[in-house]
Formats: C-alpha cells, structure tokens, sequence
C-alpha cells in the first residue's frame, strides 16, 4: 500500500501516474463528475486514499485562470549557452508582462522529473525544458501533452514527444566543422561526442562521420570519446586519445567546454595545437577566445532559439496560436574559424 506517511504533500499528478490516466479524469473523479463512471471514480478515490492526497484549492484551479508564470526547465544555469538561452526567454516574456520561474534538472533524470510536477503544481501558463543529460524516458510530460498544454522544447530534444521544438541544425553544423578539419589536411579526425540517446548530439555524431565519409576517410572508432562533456571529461578524453598508438592528428567536440579541457590536456603532454592536433568545439562560449590558441567553434544562437521558444508558448497561452499540429524550428549556425585549427597557416 502506498501511503504519505507526513512527508510530503501527494499531488493529483503523482495520483493520475499511478493509476495511469490523466490529470482531469483524476480531478473529475474526486468531484464527483458525471462523466466519470463510477468504477473509475471507485479506483481514483481509493488510490488517492492510499497515497495521502489532500485536495488543495490552489491547485485545482490549475487551468481555470492565468499566472501570468512561464516555466523554464533547463539542465545548469551556469554554462554560458543556457544563460544566453534565458535570457532570450526573459525578454520575450517581460516584453508581454510574464513572469519567468527558472528550475535547473543539473542533468539528472529524477531531479527534471520532480521539477516538471513542481511547476505542473506552480500552476505555470507554459513550460520550456531543454533535456537532462540522463533522460531517456519522457512519461513523466504526459499530463502536458494529455491537457495541450503549451509545452516546448529547446535544444536538447526528443523527437519521440508530440510537442514544439526549438533547435539548430546539428547535423549540418557538425558536418562544417569536421569538413573544416579535413581541408586543414587533418586526417585523422576523433570526436568527442556527447550521451547518443540526446538528438543533438546523435545528430552531431552523424554530421562528424559523413563529413570523413564525403573524403573517403574512415572513421576509426578507436578516435572517438563517449561522455557528458563536461571540462575533465576533455581532459580524461586527451589522456586516453593521445597515449593510443595510432593517434588523432585532430578533434572535433561536440561542446566547447570538451574541447578546452581536451586542449589542456594535450598541451600539458607536450603537443602542439594546431601544429600536432587541429581542435574544433561547438557553441562559441566566451572561453574560446580567452583560452591560447582561440578555438575555432560553431557558433550557436542560444538567444535566438531562448526567444523563439517563448514566442510560440505565449502564443498558444495568448490564443494567437491555435493550432494541434506541433511545430519544429530550425536555426542555422556558422562556422567561426580560429587559430586551434588552421594548420595550413602554421
């Protein structure tokens, strides 16, 4: 039996995913609607015995009226690409009079969960998320899709959920960078590549390999590094790329923060950049044109996409958008060439 036992308030949500329905049938069943049978009033009303739910005034009204509130769920407010993500949704947003609650999933599947019921409850107009790192399950969004609940995602996307989307051409960015490296005369390309279960980086991964493929150049799976690439998974990556026998004479990382920590690396075990290895990130933060040489990036318009995402939310809050059929907008990006990999130049 599952019970409360005082320590947390039970939400109507956490009742609808244990019984597997939705929100509104739970809600209907407690009141008593008439368009409830009654067996299922029986089983709603049990499970909710069970679980300790105590019905809350302010969370019933949920969609009866507006807070003025957008709800913004995004994987760490300290990396440069998600502030300059927020802060395109806080202009968009304060240009309309909205208010904008911020919660951070620190790339945790259970945290995003847990932020996700906590502004289903906060009773937020609209909710934008850009992925955790970890998720690969999105059940716990089903009460938004179930409701149109104006929902979008930026970035970091799932194509497996039925809602708007907000990105950037990954693939063909990807594609630019690695095709880059190979007219620099690089040959041996590695890649330091994210979580593939997570679309942008899955896509990445697939720009990489038919950039080399387009040149007749193999890819060699010994040369690519799998992790969450962050600045020490750079450096781990550089420490196990560059003490191999055959070794890659350039890198192409899927995020800036990796490739700075891979450049680290490779300097302090006495290699030369670009002259021994060509570097290439993605995302142009403001560490590639601090750090010696300046890193050659994509730059990716964090901000633009952050204002994109907010438009279409208000807009389907607003009315002004009424449309059931979800919409997929794609940004461009450019390649910013930089001294880490201008072999030729050397």
């Amino acid at each position: 039996m599952l019970m409360n036992n005082g320590k947390k308030h039970i939400t109507i949500y956490e009742v609808a995913q244990a019984l597997g329905v939705s929100t509104a049938t739970v809600s209907r069943a407690l009141s008593d609607h008439h368009s409830i049978g009654k067996e299922t009033k029986k089983k709603v009303k049990k499970m909710a015995l069970q679980m300790g739910y105590a019905p809350n005034a302010i969370a019933s009204s949920l969609r009866s009226k507006q807070t003025n509130t957008i709800g913004v769920i995004v994987s760490n407010i300290d990396r440069t690409f998600i502030s300059a993500l927020i802060s395109g949704i806080e202009e968009v947003a304060s240009k309309y009079n909205y208010n904008v609650i911020i919660s951070q999933s620190l790339d945790s599947y259970a945290k995003e969960i847990e932020d996700v019921k906590t502004m289903f409850n906060s009773r937020v107009d609209g909710l934008i998320v850009s992925l955790a790192m970890e998720t690969k399950n999105y059940n716990h969004f089903k009460p938004y899709l179930k409701m149109n609940y104006p929902l979008v995602f930026a970035d970091r996307v799932a194509y497996e959920i039925d809602a708007d989307k907000v990105l950037i051409d990954n693939y063909n960015a990807a594609f630019e960078a690695t095709n880059h490296l190979i007219e620099q005369g690089y040959r041996r390309i590695g890649h330091l590549a994210g979580e593939q279960h997570r679309y942008i980086y899955q896509k990445r991964y697939e720009g990489y390999l038919d950039a080399l493929k387009k040149k007749d150049l193999e890819a060699n799976e010994n040369l690519i590094y799998y992790s969450r690439l962050n600045l020490e998974d750079g450096r781990i990556a550089a420490k196990s790329l560059l003490s191999k026998e055959i070794k890659p004479d350039a890198i192409f990382a899927a995020n800036d923060t990796s490739a700075v920590g891979f450049m680290q690396q490779a300097e302090n075990m006495g290699f030369l950049v670009p002259e021994d290895i060509g570097i290439v990130g993605f995302n142009n933060d403001p560490i590639t044109t601090i750090v010696k040489p300046q890193l050659t990036t994509i730059d990716h318009p964090a901000k633009e996409i952050g204002r994109k995402a907010a438009e279409m939310v208000l807009d389907k809050v607003s009315g002004k958008s009424q449309t059931t059929v979800t919409q997929t907008i794609t940004f461009e990006t450019k390649l910013i060439v930089r001294r880490s990999s201008l072999k030729k130049n050397t």
